[in-house]
């Protein structure tokens, strides 16, 4: 239903998502989350990529949920989210408002601009 990949050498976590939540695999994704990103010895700043290609959108309590729980989790520098759904783009921005996230319909182009340097970034 989703898997999460710590890359140290790109300061990225790397995460997918293949299925629909509910209240338990919410709560499953986030303690995993927190967990790993403590054991992983990440830090403020990172970039995140998030690949929601697999599935469709969420279910507005699960979505709801999933904010509430990591409403507050350590804040990225960069967001790039994957999606070709127009629904769950609207669902991404009604719930993410960062002013550094980026929507990108492959997750090749997605990866290209998290790693770029500032100001391809910003050009982007």
């Amino acid at each position: 239903m989703y898997s999460i990949v710590f890359r140290h050498d790109l300061n990225l976590i790397d995460i997918r998502w293949s299925g629909l939540f509910d209240q338990p695999s919410v709560d499953a994704y986030a303690d995993e989350l927190v967990r790993r990103f403590r054991e992983e010895g990440f830090a403020p700043g990172y970039r995140l990529r998030m690949d929601m290609s697999a599935t469709s959108v969420q279910p507005v309590d699960a979505a709801q949920a999933i904010n509430r729980r990591l409403g507050t989790f350590h804040r990225a520098s960069r967001i790039a989210i994957v999606t070709t759904s127009a629904i769950t783009r609207l669902q991404v921005r009604r719930f993410m408002t960062q002013p550094y996230l980026r929507i990108f319909e492959s997750a090749d182009a997605a990866l290209d601009w998290l790693v770029a340097s500032d100001e391809a970034a910003l050009a982007a």
